[in-house]
């Protein structure tokens, strides 16, 4: 595959730099890339993109999409990851968005759509359970039909950035005789300031909050508010499932973070010279590099070939595979810090090199990307039945 970029290419590339450099504020760009993006970072982040047209450049045209090639496509996204402008929300623009615009009413369309585009609608993800996380299928929330509305009742756990949430996309069953687990789920949506919801947040062990559970008590859903059609939203969840495996990738961090890693490690100091010309360090190295290349390879392959509601198996390989190289990296990236890494000093206060704190806490945070999205298991299963026919 050729990697060079045509001369259209390079100036649709200068364009978007133009973007994301002078009009994402520096300060945003700075938090984003030490891990430490706020909420009103990504609001305002991503209505800036909205109002030059990049916010959704992948929906379809009449809801603001570009009609980019795939090549343009993915120059978009690892600009937007170099340049550490935080992502557009992935639980709106990559997920419940393309649901929405392939399979929604136009009454959904009209009300969700510009919304959930200028993130004026923050969508939370109700999709993991307890006992059905990597294993969805198994999810045990239940919507029952009564009349003009539905009735929810369960729990939904790991909802990152819930506690921000304003709307809910929600997985439930509303066919519990079903003959497959995969067969009568739906795909709602769900105003959370509805009665009978509580949202707790869980605890990491730095303090922070990322992730939440919910729990429903008779939650009412208008019927409406079903989208597509009734016990076909396994359909609708692989669509959106292979948009969100391929985000996960995040290419554009890894080589950001990768040149980061070279400069850090050219000036840490061994003793003998530094950790840049140390073999093995070195080898390490060069070992990722050769694989960001082709992960670059395979993203090209990726962007742009879901289509009628399918999306690729390639995504698969493309999350397993971007998910270890970016938890190999921050963990190289992490051993170039040293002490400097070390989140809190001896007497507890911030430590004073915020990038090599952010090298830490990069690591500890990756660890969940082998998880999430479809743990890198379970994607095994997938690329061995549907790209090797085994």
């Amino acid at each position: 595959m050729d990697l060079e970029l045509s001369t259209a290419d390079i100036a649709f590339r200068d364009d978007l730099r133009e973007v994301f450099l002078g009009e994402v504020p520096a300060d945003i760009r700075r938090r984003s890339a030490l891990n430490q993006t706020t909420h009103d970072d990504i609001v305002t982040s991503q209505r800036i993109l909205n109002r030059h047209g990049l916010a959704v450049p992948h929906w379809p045209a009449a809801w603001g999409g570009k009609g980019w090639t795939a090549t343009q496509s993915h120059i978009y996204g690892s600009e937007l990851q170099r340049a550490a402008v935080p992502q557009p929300l992935a639980f709106n623009v990559s997920m419940v968005g393309p649901i929405i615009a392939e399979f929604g009413t136009e009454e959904q369309k009209q009300k969700f759509l510009p919304a959930t585009a200028n993130l004026d609608i923050w969508w939370s993800q109700g999709f993991s359970e307890p006992e059905a996380g990597s294993d969805l299928a198994s999810l045990k929330t239940t919507a029952r039909r009564d009349g003009d509305h539905y009735v929810l009742n369960g729990q939904k756990t790991w909802t990152t950035l819930g506690q921000h949430g304003d709307w809910m996309f929600v997985l439930a069953r509303t066919d519990t005789h079903a003959e497959r687990k995969q067969q009568g789920i739906s795909f709602l949506l769900l105003d959370l300031t509805t009665p009978g919801i509580e949202r707790r947040p869980i605890r990491l062990v730095d303090g922070s909050a990322e992730v939440n559970e919910f729990f429903f008590d008779d939650v009412v859903i208008p019927a409406e508010n079903l989208v597509g059609e009734e016990n076909k939203g396994w359909t609708y969840a692989k669509f959106l499932l292979g948009n969100e495996r391929n985000s996960i990738a995040q290419v554009g961090t890894a080589q950001r973070i990768y040149a980061d890693l070279a400069a850090a490690a050219a000036g840490t100091d061994t003793g003998t010279g530094t950790l840049a010309t140390d073999p093995a360090f070195r080898g390490s190295m060069h070992s990722l590099k050769t694989r960001l290349i082709a992960l670059e390879a395979t993203q090209l392959r990726v962007t742009g070939a879901s289509e009628n509601g399918q999306a690729s198996p390639v995504s698969s390989l493309l999350k397993m595979e971007g998910t270890q190289a970016l938890q190999d990296l921050t963990r190289l990236r992490m051993t170039a810090a040293g002490a400097d890494g070390a989140l809190v000093s001896a007497d507890g206060d911030l430590v004073a090199d915020p990038a090599a704190s952010a090298a830490t806490t990069q690591y500890l945070n990756l660890r969940k990307l082998s998880i999430f999205g479809g743990s890198n298991e379970i994607q095994r299963g997938v690329i061995a039945k549907t790209i090797l026919g085994l």
